[in-house]
């Protein structure tokens, strides 16, 4: 069955559709440019409501299994690709992708020269598309608040260590969790409009989470996410990252078609040293915001000299906009974790990452 995807500028491309199409489905179009991660991509939050388009020509030759999603179901409302490998090599796969897919209705198109698709995005910026199985031009209606879709609305406790995290739930990757339960901590699992209740559980340290969307969507919670930070030890990652910079007063900005994939150099001020990185966002810090506030830039973007991480200069409050724990993507960042861990165990107030 044929099948388009429709962007905002009126760019049209052809594909064969997938079993799962029933009505037009709309969304933000972006590209993920890795060779693999299929998986943790469609599964992940912050990719909630977007059609992905994969760049890397042969997508699922590996399948599907249970260790690599991170979270029970995919988020993304589409994907487009070149090919889809209708076998699959790797020997804890499960079952084929495209299986996957039409198990849980996500509509995709193959044969289509997602390049193209991805040169159009680069030159016009991030937009709405439709997928259908009849050219259907996007409303006008962008996707907002994504985040109170993607979170939790319950508290849950993960793990019996005796070191206690609060991770804050945007719309969080299991493999951020899994990190920490490896370290022996037991998590506690805040959704943030509930941040409040952080104090009631006194914990050793606080992690933002990532998640989908705008980080002005959390600005009703603001003044409680800082009354969480400056009492405990923080990390935020992706959109935590940008929350923390809105809840010390700097700004965040869209970026033309975002950062995604897993080889994304990042520098480290302090050190010199750069570092791959896996990334995905639509939103930075501004980095000229930052001037009013107490704030430090101690990461930047090789590529484009955009904010990657910030650091308070007296309490122990460390961001990344990468993902340290490296699902999927080289593990270099992941001692930007063992970082936090080493705060949780100074003294709070004390100053981080000397």
């Amino acid at each position: 069955m044929q099948g388009f995807l429709t962007l905002e500028k009126g760019q049209v491309f052809e594909g064969k559709a997938s079993n799962s199409w029933e009505a037009p489905i709309e969304g933000e179009v972006v590209f993920y440019t890795g060779m693999t991660g299929y998986q943790e991509v469609l599964t992940d939050p912050s990719y909630r409501g977007q059609i992905v388009v994969f760049t890397y020509p042969l997508i699922g030759n590996y399948g599907i299994n249970e260790a690599d999603s991170e979270s029970v179901q995919p988020q993304v409302s589409g994907a487009v690709m070149f090919q889809c490998s209708d076998s699959v090599s790797h020997y804890q796969a499960e079952m084929t992708l495209k299986d996957y897919l039409n198990k849980w209705n996500v509509p995709f198109l193959t044969g289509v020269d997602t390049r193209e698709v991805t040169k159009a995005i680069r030159t016009e910026g991030s937009c709405q598309g439709v997928l259908a199985n009849k050219t259907v031009k996007p409303s006008d209606t962008k996707s907002a608040g994504q985040i109170f879709q993607a979170h939790d609305p319950k508290i849950k406790k993960y793990g019996t260590g005796n070191k206690r995290v609060a991770l804050i739930d945007f719309g969080f990757k299991t493999s951020i969790l899994d990190k920490l339960l490896e370290e022996d901590i037991q998590v506690t699992v805040f959704p943030f409009t509930k941040i409040h209740e952080v104090h009631k559980l006194q914990p050793d340290g606080v992690v933002l989470s990532n998640g989908p969307g705008d980080p002005k969507d959390a600005s009703p919670y603001l003044p409680e996410i800082k009354a969480v930070l400056e009492k405990y030890p923080s990390l935020g990652i992706c959109l935590g990252h940008q929350v923390i910079a809105l809840a010390f007063g700097a700004d965040t900005k869209k970026l033309a078609f975002g950062h995604r994939g897993a080889n994304h150099p990042v520098k480290d001020l302090q050190s010199g040293q750069v570092f791959l990185t896996s990334q995905n966002h639509n939103y930075v810090v501004n980095r000229d915001s930052l001037a009013g506030t107490v704030l430090e830039t101690c990461f930047i973007n090789v590529n484009d000299g955009s904010v990657e991480g910030l650091l308070h200069p007296s309490k122990p409050i460390l961001t990344a906009q990468f993902h340290p724990e490296a699902n999927p993507g080289p593990e270099d960042a992941q001692w930007v974790i063992e970082e936090f861990l080493s705060m949780m165990s100074s003294a709070k107030g004390a100053k981080v990452y000397v």
